[in-house]
């Protein structure tokens, strides 16, 4: 059984007992945390689509930790020009634990 849910304009497909980071959540460590847009649901065998969500189902799971991603470099430049500026970037996420898919 799997569900896929959308959160912080992101797609994830989780399982149960799966954990995904998803984009900064305001919950704190150790909440449980609700995602009530679920596009799509598989259960033996059978494939549940929403329009765009499917009413009534729920992926309910519990916030391990937050943190930062990597580093990446935002470098802009222009030849000849003496124009260079660099930038650093850490994304902010939300490690959380999938504990239940309930259609």
């Amino acid at each position: 059984m799997y569900a896929i849910i959308e959160t912080g304009g992101k797609q994830y497909r989780v399982e149960e007992g799966t954990i995904i980071d998803v984009e900064l959540l305001p919950q704190e460590k150790g909440e449980a945390v609700n995602f009530d847009h679920v596009l799509a649901v598989k259960k033996d065998d059978k494939l549940h689509l929403g329009q765009p969500y499917l009413k009534g189902a729920v992926v309910r799971g519990k916030v391990l930790d937050h943190g930062k991603g990597k580093k990446i470099i935002v470098f802009k430049y222009k030849a000849k020009k003496n124009y260079r500026r660099k930038q650093g970037h850490r994304q902010p996420y939300t490690r959380v634990l999938i504990e239940k898919i309930e259609v």
